[in-house]
Formats: structure tokens, C-alpha cells, sequence
């Protein structure tokens, strides 16, 4: 109980250094409203790296996933999983630099790197199945809403780093959709408790508007789930 007190305390201490403080906030202070004897509410985070696939010569991008879950027990064993990736960030890094039409940017910055980041609130609808309520896997589709999209310029140049951001969300669709899948392991044997687990997602939506230019993402996700407020449970 002490660990899952530290790790909350340390998610709260991360909420208030991003845009989604009051959504995270209202989840805490109504998780045991929202809790009953058939669902499951909480917060999810980690670690994500995702993948602009279409795009020769890019990197993966890592960046930290934060939202909040909800498991709707449908059967002794099989619940449906949902929720709200309310801060998750697609992309990719590492790609050549391109002009844009002004002579001093274009000459300092052609030998630099580019990092596009296009945050986006997901939500997927996913099947879990349970095993002797440890070990899970979930699988269904997820819809995305693109919100913002940023081209980060970078070069080392003049004995330091020089940084320039571009708005490129004219450049995207706002929605994304694809499949999610995963696996799971609960840390005690309890209808509800938290739980640790990977999972990856493939979009089907070509994002750009550039009929010559196809992007489509993918992203592997490494997550932590917390109920909130259980109050009183029950046990298999």
C-alpha cells in the first residue's frame, strides 16, 4: 500500500508541470465515486515510442503517456477497457531538415536534424481477458483526435544549440484510427489492483493532407495502472 501511495504522490508531482492538471485532478478526487463493484477506474502512464513509419530515415520518439482507464466487467473474467490518453505525443526524430524559404534560417539549419511532434487525445475500446485474474490481453480499435503538430529544427552551430519551432498542424487531418493490442500482469491477485504492461498501436489513417505524401504512425507503449479510491473490493 505504501508503494502505491509513492506512486500516485509522484504522478500528482507530474500533473502539475503539464496542460492536463485539472482532467488528472477531477479523476483523483472522484475515483471512489466512480469505482464500483463492476468497474474499474484509475490512472495510466509510462513511457511511449512511436514511429512515424512512412517517413525514410526517421527515428523513433520517446516521450511519457499519461490518462486515465476505465474496466467495465462484462463477464466473470472479460471486461472492456477504455479510457482517454489525455497527454500522448506521436512522431519521430531524426530526419533531415528542409527550407522554408527564408535564405539565413535555411543556410544555419541544413545540416541540423528535425523532430515532428503531434500531440494527440486517444481513446481505445479494447476486449481484455483476464487469466486466474493475473495475466491479461486486451485488443480492439483506438480513435485518435489530433490537437496540435510542431516541426522542432535543431543544429549545433556557434559553439551551442540552436532550436526553432514551426506549427505545422495545417499540414495533418485531425483524426486518427487504428488497432491496439497488449498483455498485462496484475501485482495482486484481486479483482482490482494495479497493474504493469506493454502494448502497440498501428494507425490506419494516412495523416497528411499532401496527396504526395503518405504518414501514417505507430507507437509501442510501457504503462502503469493505478485504481483510484477502491473503497471495498472483492477478491478471486
Amino acid at each position: 500500500m505504501r508503494n502505491i501511495k509513492i506512486v500516485i504522490v509522484i504522478f500528482i508531482m507530474v500533473l502539475f508541470t503539464t496542460t492536463v492538471n485539472a482532467q488528472v485532478l477531477i479523476s483523483l478526487l472522484f475515483g471512489e465515486a466512480l469505482n464500483t463493484d463492476k468497474i474499474e477506474f484509475g490512472l495510466a502512464g509510462g513511457m511511449s515510442r512511436s514511429y512515424l513509419n512512412d517517413i525514410e530515415g526517421s527515428k523513433g520518439l520517446n516521450s511519457f503517456d499519461l490518462g486515465f482507464y476505465f474496466h467495465i466487467r462484462l463477464m466473470e473474467q472479460s471486461f472492456l477497457s477504455t479510457g482517454v490518453h489525455v497527454k500522448s505525443t506521436l512522431g519521430a526524430t531524426g530526419m533531415p531538415t528542409y527550407p522554408i524559404g527564408e535564405p539565413d534560417f535555411d543556410a544555419i539549419y541544413q545540416e541540423g536534424t528535425l523532430t515532428r511532434k503531434i500531440p494527440v487525445f486517444y481513446v481505445p475500446l479494447m476486449w481484455q481477458q483476464r487469466f486466474n485474474n493475473r495475466w491479461y490481453i486486451e485488443a480492439g480499435p483506438m480513435v485518435g483526435l489530433l490537437h496540435q503538430a510542431k516541426d522542432v529544427f535543431e543544429v549545433s552551430e556557434f559553439d551551442g544549440n540552436l532550436s526553432y519551432t514551426k506549427d505545422v498542424m495545417d499540414d495533418y487531418k485531425r483524426i486518427d484510427f487504428g488497432f491496439q493490442g497488449g498483455i498485462g500482469y496484475k501485482f495482486k491477485k484481486e479483482l482490482k489492483s494495479m497493474s504493469a504492461g506493454a502494448s502497440y498501436y498501428y494507425g490506419l489513417v494516412d495523416l497528411s493532407k499532401d496527396p504526395d505524401v503518405t504518414i501514417r504512425n505507430s507507437t509501442f507503449y510501457f504503462f502503469l495502472r493505478i485504481p483510484i479510491g477502491l473503497g471495498k473490493q472483492s477478491s478471486e
